[in-house]
Parts: C-alpha cells; sequence; structure tokens
C-alpha cells in the first residue's frame, strides 16, 4: 500500500487553557478526497495550519511526505509546501495582479527556471482545467464569487502539486455555484490523480466529492472513515450533525444517505 500522504499521531493542540485538538490521529489516503467537517470552533482549519506547517503541535507528530513538521527545520517545512497547493476560504488574490498574474505568481516564486512562455502557457493550461478560459488579463476586481474560488483553485494547481488543500471551496457562494465548485473539484480529482483535503461546513458537497470524511468534535476525532462508514456510524453527536442535512440511514442498512426530502 503507497503510503499515506499525511499521518496525524496523537496530536494536541492548546492555546493558553483551550484545548484545540485533543489527541487527533488518522492517515490522509492518497490520491483520494478526504472531507474534514465539524462544527465551527472545532478544530478544522487548526488542523489544516498543523499540515501546513503554520502551527506546530504541543504533542504528537504531524508526518507530511514522511517530514515530521513538528520538528522539521524551516528548510524542510518550506520543501514539503512547495509539493502543496492551497484554496483559502476567501481566494486570498492580490487585487493589484490580473487573473492570469495572479494564477502565475506561485510558479515566479517557486519555479524561476521556466520561461515566461512556460508560465504563460501553463496559467492558461490551468484556466481551462477550471474552466475560465480566455481570462488571463481580467482584472481580478471584476471577477464574480464563483470565478475567484475558480482562479484560487487555478493558483493551487498551477505548480502540480501532489497535495491540494481546501479551506471551505464552497463559502459564500449561492446553492448552484456552489454545486459548480463540487463537480469541478470531483473532476479535478480524476484528471490530476493527486490527493485533495476539504476543509467544510458543506455537508450535502461532503457527501458529493468526499472518498472519506473525519470529523472533529471539541478537538477530537469523533468519526474516521470511507464516506459510508461514517454516515452509517453509530455515534450519536454524528448521526445529529450529519442528520440536520442528510437522511441517514440506519447503521445496519446498506443503503447511502440520501438528501433530505423536500415536500
Amino acid at each position: 500500500m503507497d503510503e499515506a500522504p499525511v499521518s496525524l499521531v496523537n496530536v494536541h493542540k492548546r492555546f493558553g487553557a483551550l484545548t484545540v485538538l485533543d489527541g487527533v490521529s488518522f492517515d490522509i489516503p492518497k490520491g483520494q478526497t478526504t472531507a474534514i467537517i465539524g462544527p465551527s470552533g472545532t478544530g478544522k482549519s487548526v488542523l489544516l495550519k498543523h499540515i501546513v506547517g503554520l502551527i506546530r503541535p504541543d504533542e504528537g507528530e504531524v508526518r507530511v511526505f514522511g517530514t515530521n513538521m513538528a520538528n522539521a527545520p524551516e528548510k524542510a517545512v518550506y520543501a514539503v509546501r512547495k509539493r502543496l497547493g492551497m484554496l483559502f476560504q476567501d481566494g486570498a488574490l492580490f487585487d493589484s495582479l490580473s487573473t492570469g498574474e495572479n494564477i502565475e505568481f506561485p510558479l515566479r516564486q517557486h519555479h524561476p527556471e521556466l520561461s515566461a512562455a512556460e508560465r504563460r502557457d501553463r496559467v492558461d493550461e490551468a484556466l481551462e482545467m477550471v474552466e475560465l478560459p480566455g481570462l488571463y488579463d481580467r482584472p481580478t476586481p471584476a471577477l464574480s464569487g464563483g470565478q475567484r474560488k475558480r482562479v484560487g483553485l487555478a493558483r493551487a494547481i498551477i505548480t502540480r502539486p501532489e497535495l491540494i488543500l481546501f479551506d471551505e471551496p464552497n463559502s459564500g457562494l449561492d446553492p448552484m455555484t456552489s454545486d459548480a465548485i463540487d463537480a469541478l473539484i470531483g473532476h479535478l480529482k480524476e484528471t490530476l490523480h493527486v490527493t485533495f483535503v476539504v476543509i467544510t461546513h458543506d455537508i450535502v458537497g461532503t457527501i458529493n466529492v468526499a472518498d472519506h470524511i473525519a470529523m472533529l468534535y471539541q478537538g477530537k476525532l469523533v468519526a474516521w472513515g470511507t464516506r459510508d462508514e461514517v454516515t452509517h456510524a453509530d455515534h450519536p453527536i454524528v448521526r445529529r450533525f450529519l442528520g440536520r442535512n442528510l437522511v441517514l440511514p440506519s447503521p445496519d442498512d446498506p443503503r447511502p444517505a440520501a438528501l433530505p426530502r423536500i415536500d
């Protein structure tokens, strides 16, 4: 079996008296989409920052491509980050740059060996992949919310990373645009054959795109497994959280979870 690109081992993190992560352990499978869900303030974004190396745990290990981000020197952390892509919650685009220049930015930082023509070809390819062809020169402030998400996604994939992290990819979007982003994430997973990790409150979108689901509650991992395993779990907190948006089968019912019926 391929080594997991991310392995969390007994991760603890506290901020003063507040315990944010409390002994979290699981492996993120290679080449699949893992969704990390849970109520607000339960440690999802903090966990993502551990994977990127922006935060280090008080205890435990956060291994990314075999490097323990808990104690790795900055040079090793930087080497890991070069293998990552990230879509930030608000897009984090530079309004002073054009659409294409925003996407090109990581190439200028991490791949100085590429010529201007090679960088432009990469950007045009990424724009095609996120279904925004021909928008290289579009001023960034002129982009819609959905377009900003797509441009952020194009920037996340431009360096051809092995692992892509998504922080609330559907936040602030209307339902139709949110569905389109979910469909695009699913398409890119099949096209790029890389590992996706998605932090999300969008339970319906999670069911549409996730292969595996991890649920955090009060800093603890209360559910982990395939999509079907988690939606069939008999943990009361898991069922209450998911049941707000889904029709959950009983734990011994083989049928998959479904969207709620609207009469």
